[in-house]
């Protein structure tokens, strides 16, 4: 939950950030949606990872691997000439959502037929 919330809200800051771009203004709607796409499903990947494993590096790390990942793939969608404009911001929000998620982030119960 934590990631997803993290990672959302990094997104929508992240294409809000576009407006510093006078180029993007025609198409701020899909700027703003993509970034929020982009982390919702990182944070997600990031909040699943820390349940699972709890090191911090590897989180960072693996932080960095998926939002590169999904950045990718906006990229791949959207005009090459803004590769390090999305890469970048991308790459960026990975670690944080990374670093929240194994710091904040709480183990869920073990269930009680484990």
């Amino acid at each position: 939950m934590l990631g997803g919330i993290t990672g959302g809200t990094l997104g929508v800051l992240d294409g809000l950030s576009g407006f510093f771009e006078p180029s993007l203004a025609p198409v701020m709607t899909s700027v703003i949606t993509f970034s929020m796409l982009k982390g919702l499903p990182a944070g997600l990947a990031m909040g699943f990872f820390s349940q699972r494993v709890r090191s911090m590096p590897l989180g960072l790390f693996v932080g960095i691997v998926v939002a590169a990942l999904l950045s990718l793939l906006v990229i791949l969608r959207a005009d090459m000439g803004l590769f390090w404009d999305i890469m970048l911001p991308g790459m960026l929000l990975g670690p944080i959502v990374g670093f929240a998620t194994q710091k904040f982030g709480k183990r869920m119960a073990a269930s009680a037929s484990q």
